[in-house]
């Protein structure tokens, strides 16, 4: 089974509850896998102990225009969807604009003038970590380069080698917002569990997350994290929308101190252990009615 943990916005708790319901799983002798997609700021990895195994560079197509050999007829500038080439004929300049760039490949088809060349670049690294003398579980993160642009090819490389894991649970702990990194993390899953909390800010962005996941047909459920903060609203919302509540994590101080140590805190605090098993079993039925 294939989960993915998001939220509309940052802080809501979404790498807390990715952590600790893999921790779950493994508990119960499942092999289970948990990907850090959140490349730009991967923090999974300070909660365990363990050995990076693997680490594969992450590099993606750039062109390189050659100036001297353009005759500037503007069909590259055209072909680029991204606006990623600057481009002023009557001044004889063309240059590419790396942050603009996706590496589609576009304006290398369009010339015919062998003014552009193909070259690679590193945009980030996949690290794969296991836990010594475990086999229950292993840990994926991605990590993109300072100044690169998208997240999104860190991210496609870091899915592929955990679907090649073959673990019997896949998490995937997904960028916050609703953006193409978003996204990119939710395709492949079966299930999405929106981490939120019950404040108008929260309400706000979950009801764009979850826009968003019915326009990709996607099954999802909502946690709310920090419960009893706020007000009533987010839950009149999964009322009204017939949105499914699969747990409630109580605003807790000694949550937070816990996480604060980076501890997982199901093996701390035992009520909060309950709430995730609940979790995990809600899932395990789903998957079950999905087979």
């Amino acid at each position: 089974m294939k989960i993915a943990v998001a939220s509309g916005k940052g802080g809501t708790g979404k790498t807390f509850v990715s952590t600790n319901l893999f921790c779950t799983f493994r508990h119960r002798g499942l092999f289970t896998s948990l990907t850090d997609c959140d490349a730009e700021t991967p923090n999974s990895l300070i909660f365990f102990r363990a050995k990076r195994v693997n680490q594969t560079v992450v590099s993606e197509y750039r062109p390189v225009i050659d100036a001297s050999k353009c005759l500037f007829c503007g069909q590259c500038y055209e072909y680029c969807t991204y606006n990623a080439i600057f481009y002023l004929p009557a001044l004889q300049k063309i240059k590419l604009l790396n942050d603009l760039c996706h590496g589609c490949g576009a304006c290398s088809v369009a010339c015919q003038y062998d003014a552009i060349t193909d070259s690679q670049t590193s945009v980030g690294e996949v690290s794969s970590y296991e836990f010594a003398d475990e086999e229950d579980g292993c840990l994926i993160e991605a990590k993109m380069n300072v100044g690169v642009y998208s997240p999104v090819p860190v991210i496609k490389s870091a899915i592929k080698i955990a679907l090649q894991q073959n673990a019997e649970v896949m998490i995937f702990d997904a960028p916050p917002g609703t953006s193409c990194s978003f996204i990119q993390t939710v395709y492949p899953v079966d299930y999405v569990i929106l981490v939120t909390e019950p404040t108008p800010f929260g309400l706000s962005d979950l009801k764009q997350a979850v826009e968003t996941l019915r326009e990709l047909n996607k099954e999802f459920g909502v946690v709310i994290n920090r419960a009893g903060i706020g007000n009533k609203d987010v839950y009149h919302y999964l009322n009204e929308e017939s949105i499914t509540l699969i747990g409630e994590i109580p605003f807790d101080k000694s949550i937070a101190s816990c996480y604060s140590k980076g501890e997982i805190v199901i093996d701390q605090l035992s009520s909060v252990r309950t709430i995730f098993e609940n979790i995990a079993d809600k899932l395990i039925q789903y998957g079950n009615r999905d087979n």
